[in-house]
């Protein structure tokens, strides 16, 4: 069931220095922060795509006291900030098809950083839809496999019990793919088969890919994504660079 080329992401840091953490730790706490607003609920038990958040802000080193304090924080009701969620689309050098999805309180603010970034690289944001249409959106579930002792065969009952469409198996994660609204079903069932969770979340996924032969565009393209990494707005970078 396997075969699928590695979706290409922003690759977090998890917790090589302070600066790295608290940075991702203000990115998940936007997405835990509208995901309690948007269900009205701070308990993960009966919020299911909280509970993958949560999985998330551990599985990239964040400290319990701090997931604690931020759920206080939003079930309190003292977060004034208002984020919304939007979904800028470009190319990037080469070619390269570039999708930026962000969690802002300003999107005209928002709006102009990110072009910034694609016109300092050499490339280009567009309009809605412009490279959309290069990607599908799927659930994937990723599931730990530091130790390597995920057993591919068992791994596959698992996956079809859980009704999933596929996986990849590499020595340090486990890729589930679903349909993208049933992607929190899938990890809480193959949460119960026994195995741990690091994310599960809805991604774009490009159909065909896109390789870069210059140095100078490999040298633009990482700057590009360097830059939206650093930006606090920024939740994720899909892209179709080989």
């Amino acid at each position: 069931m396997s075969g699928h080329s590695k979706w290409s992401t922003i690759k977090r840091k998890k917790g090589e220095k302070d600066g790295a953490r608290a940075k991702i730790f203000t990115k998940i706490s936007r997405e835990i922060l509208v995901c309690i607003k948007e269900s009205g609920s701070a308990d993960p038990a009966s919020n299911g795509k909280l509970r993958d958040l949560i999985a998330k802000a551990k599985s990239n080193n964040i400290p319990n006291d701090n997931i604690d304090r931020l759920l206080k924080k939003a079930a309190g009701g003292t977060e004034k900030n208002d984020y919304e969620n939007c979904v800028y689309e470009g190319y990037g050098p080469g070619g390269v098809a570039v999708m930026v999805d962000c969690l802002t309180d300003n999107r005209n603010r928002t709006a102009g950083e990110i072009r910034h970034f694609f016109d300092k690289s050499g490339g280009n944001m567009g309009t809605a839809g412009c490279v959309s249409f290069m990607f599908k959106r799927r659930g994937l579930v990723t599931l730990d496999n530091e130790d390597g002792d995920i057993d591919y065969d068992k791994l596959m009952e698992a996956v079809i019990e859980a009704g999933c469409e596929d996986f990849d198996l590499d020595d340090d994660t486990a890729e589930v793919f679903s349909e993208p609204t049933e992607v929190t079903t899938a990890a809480d069932s193959l949460t119960k088969s026994g195995y741990k969770v690091l994310s599960a979340e809805a991604v774009y996924l490009p159909d065909t890919y896109t390789s870069l032969e210059s140095e100078e565009h490999q040298r633009r393209m990482e700057q590009l994504l360097d830059s939206l990494d650093d930006n606090d707005d920024v939740q994720n970078v899909w892209t179709n660079l080989e």
